[in-house]
């Protein structure tokens, strides 16, 4: 059987662009990258259940920035509807190492990978999952990990071509989450916007190093990186834990004016 099993180490670089400019982003990127073929027009859902100690350390651990630091998250792709016991997930440890993320997920059934975390059971897998299986279950038990946070996006994938294959940027919308019912078949889970719905996050991942023309870009775009996470995000949207100098308020992101107001405002400027 082939392994479940799947690691990768990259570099991410992340920017919060208003949606109507991440859409014109893409389709200039669009000219140099392609569509990724998991990727369908209008992109893709993705829905993520964090793991967390009763101190919320993970939370605290992004938060003072520690050059090394660790999170567990069951992660699924695709609409919510008609999830069962069945449905494919990924359990998933994604650290930083300095500033390297690296990421070590295993494709289980939902129910199992439910038996790992939150049941806290051993599970079958094959010799070559083991060591993985076994980090994640150490982790649950030692730490007393418990259920904290989901969060949900859709989100549109680019791949690099040529010389650039080890590029992707992603571009995720319409950021929500919850801090309850965490099971991810909830028919009518109680989720909220935890980052403004008029903006979007923009991920660029490469293996080694950005492109000059993506950095050619990004200036000439005037994007600034921003230290977001969509987990800390959430976890200060709902209130538990106080909101630190990373949160993205949206005072600070106000929407698109209306196009009447803007014409108005446009009138009263020329008038004087």
């Amino acid at each position: 059987m082939a392994s479940r099993l799947h690691a990768f180490n990259r570099f991410e670089l992340k920017y919060l662009v208003p949606v109507e400019q991440a859409a014109e982003i893409r389709d200039e990127l669009g000219e140099r990258m392609d569509r990724d073929l998991n990727s369908p027009v209008g992109g893709y859902g993705v829905w993520s259940l964090y793991y967390d100690t009763p101190q919320l350390r993970f939370y605290w651990e992004k938060i003072e920035g520690l050059k090394f630091r660790r999170k567990l998250r069951i992660r699924h792709y695709g609409d919510l509807d008609g999830v069962t016991d069945d449905s494919p997930v990924c359990v998933e440890i994604k650290q930083r190492v300095n500033r390297v993320t690296q990421k070590r997920r295993i494709t289980l059934p939902y129910g199992v990978a439910r038996r790992l975390c939150d049941g806290r059971e051993m599970v079958e897998h094959s010799v070559k999952e083991s060591a993985f299986i076994q980090e994640v279950l150490e982790l649950v038990v030692r730490l007393n990990l418990q259920p904290t946070a989901i969060t949900g996006y859709q989100r549109e994938a680019l791949v690099g071509r040529d010389a650039d294959t080890g590029l992707r940027v992603t571009f995720d919308r319409r950021v929500r989450g919850r801090d309850r019912d965490f099971h991810f078949g909830t028919p009518t889970p109680e989720n909220r916007f935890t980052i403004p719905p008029h903006m979007s996050v923009m991920e660029v991942k490469v293996n080694e190093r950005t492109p000059h023309w993506i950095t050619d870009l990004a200036a000439r775009r005037n994007l600034n990186l921003v230290r977001i996470s969509k987990y800390v995000q959430s976890i200060e949207a709902f209130g538990l834990a106080p909101r630190s100098v990373f949160h993205i308020n949206e005072a600070d992101c106000p929407p698109p004016a209306p196009i009447e107001q803007q014409r108005q405002t446009l009138l009263k400027a020329g008038a004087q």
